[in-house]
């Protein structure tokens, strides 16, 4: 008989977000983030009258968990904090982390800890940050932002670092995501080149982590519609998550908020029918393996007792001897 055995099931679902600039909740094209405190090339998007425990009290209401709140330079500590304290353990939080620092946000109620910026020096991975960091918060509560940009006449994704302006000499590719997983728990991926536009995700970038990524990956990036989700959820193979920002409503958008969630809690819901299926066959098989060992040690048992009687007559003494 095959063994049957319970079937690893990858479903993608909707990551909620906050990003925090200036202390407010607002949604900015990323790319046109830069240093300066001015903010005269800043391109935003939306900002909310809401505050960020609001949004947080929102998604905890609609059991929306794994969510980032990405502070976006200064000013945001006291706001990102607050959605923390609103939702413990069901949101991460990024911007400016640091071993030094990094506790203070677990502490505080973030469920992990997303780091860029930090663990590069000159354009280059620094493997001893990392390794500091890891060992600071722990490989389990740390997610490694890898958000990227492609370079002119290439194929190839870059990580970009200190708001998305400049250019790592980290690749995104198979050998790094799986060198890198070996620091965290999970990747999280901005298409900087679309981030905000609400003109369509990077299908050739989503394809490429859901092939490439040994640990799970939520993709930011140009999501405008419920069919983005679906293509999210189809060129990722279920192992990649998506986040949706600029296009819901409660942020301006046309996307319905409320349907997002439907279209998150009917993934799950799936995954969730074919995990009992999972459940079922597998003790289906147990019970059967089960009933055919006691079988096999009473058909076993029978046997002996025969081979017994068989080897008391006189007549199988000399034949039995040789068995």
């Amino acid at each position: 008989m095959k063994r049957k055995e319970l079937s690893i099931i990858n479903v993608t679902g909707f990551r909620p977000c906050i990003d925090l600039h200036r202390g407010r909740v607002k949604q900015i094209v990323g790319s046109t983030l830069t240093d300066k405190t001015n903010d005269e090339n800043l391109v935003t998007n939306f900002e909310s009258e809401k505050s960020s425990k609001e949004f947080a009290l929102l998604y905890k209401n609609d059991k929306l968990r794994g969510g980032h709140i990405i502070k976006l330079g200064p000013g945001n500590d006291e706001a990102a904090l607050a959605a923390l304290e609103a939702y413990p353990g069901g949101m991460q939080v990024g911007g400016g982390i640091k071993p030094d620092n990094a506790l203070k946000y677990l502490d505080a109620g973030a469920s992990h800890v997303i780091v860029t910026s930090y663990v590069f020096h000159n354009g280059q991975i620094d493997f001893d940050r990392l390794d500091e960091l890891e060992k600071v918060v722990g490989k389990d509560r740390l997610v490694l932002d890898l958000s990227c940009r492609s370079k002119p006449g290439s194929d190839s994704y870059f990580v970009v670092t200190d708001r998305w302006q400049k250019y790592t000499d980290l690749e995104i590719s198979p050998e790094n995501l799986q060198k890198l997983a070996n620091y965290c728990v999970e990747f999280l991926v901005h298409g900087v080149d679309v981030e905000g536009m609400r003109i369509g995700i990077m299908e050739d970038l989503v394809e490429k982590l859901g092939e490439w990524s040994p640990i799970p990956v939520t993709y930011a990036g140009g999501a405008r519609s419920l069919a983005d989700l679906e293509l999210v959820k189809k060129l990722g193979k279920g192992k990649v998550d998506i986040t949706v920002g600029s296009a819901l409503d409660i942020f301006g958008g046309d996307l319905s908020y409320e349907k997002v969630v439907q279209w998150h809690d009917s993934q799950h819901k799936d995954s969730d029918d074919e995990y009992e299926r999972s459940l079922a066959m597998a003790a289906e098989a147990a019970l059967a393996a089960a009933f055919a060992s006691e079988k096999a040690i009473e058909v076993a048992e029978k046997t002996k007792q025969s081979y017994n009687v068989l080897k008391s007559l006189p007549c199988q003494q000399t034949r039995l001897k040789s068995v």
